[in-house]
């Protein structure tokens, strides 16, 4: 299996609809899908314009953000809150697979930063594609974009 090809780019902030939560590893798969599954119905009850599901990982403690891009007006509500992806210079890569492959696109990141000479700034964060029906019998086809911000 070849590594992913990893990028640097620019990027402005885009506006999100979270929850905020602390969380341990082993809690992921449970946490993240709970909490999209949570924001949409928010976003859905105010008839919001969202895109796609977002997490931002602020720190090695799981200071975790979950929830989906917004392309309008959103208020919070309760414990959905507006946030946004952090703006600057990142390092990121397309994973295609089961979400359990995840692992080696953050590796792969992490590994070009080192052979760049590049620092990481703490937050990383996974953007999820839409569900498609294909998955369910082709996962090679699920689509995660994961960054990580850099220091200038």
């Amino acid at each position: 299996m070849t590594s992913p090809a990893v990028q640097s780019d620019q990027l402005d902030s885009v506006p999100l609809a979270v929850i905020r939560c602390v969380t341990s590893a082993s809690e992921l798969s449970r946490v993240v899908p709970q909490s999209c599954g949570l924001v949409w119905n928010a976003v859905r009850a105010q008839q919001a314009q969202a895109g796609r599901h977002v997490a931002i990982y602020w720190d090695g403690s799981i200071r975790l953000e979950v929830g989906v891009e917004l392309y309008g007006p959103f208020a919070d509500e309760g414990e959905v809150v507006r946030s946004a992806t952090p703006a600057g210079l990142v390092a990121w890569t397309t994973h295609f697979g089961p979400y359990s492959g995840l692992g080696a696109a953050h590796d792969a990141v992490r590994q070009w930063c080192r052979a760049n000479k590049r620092k990481l700034a703490g937050p990383n964060w996974e953007i999820y594609g839409h569900w498609q029906s294909d998955w369910n019998t082709n996962p090679s086809q699920i689509r995660t974009d994961v960054y990580y911000l850099l220091t200038s």
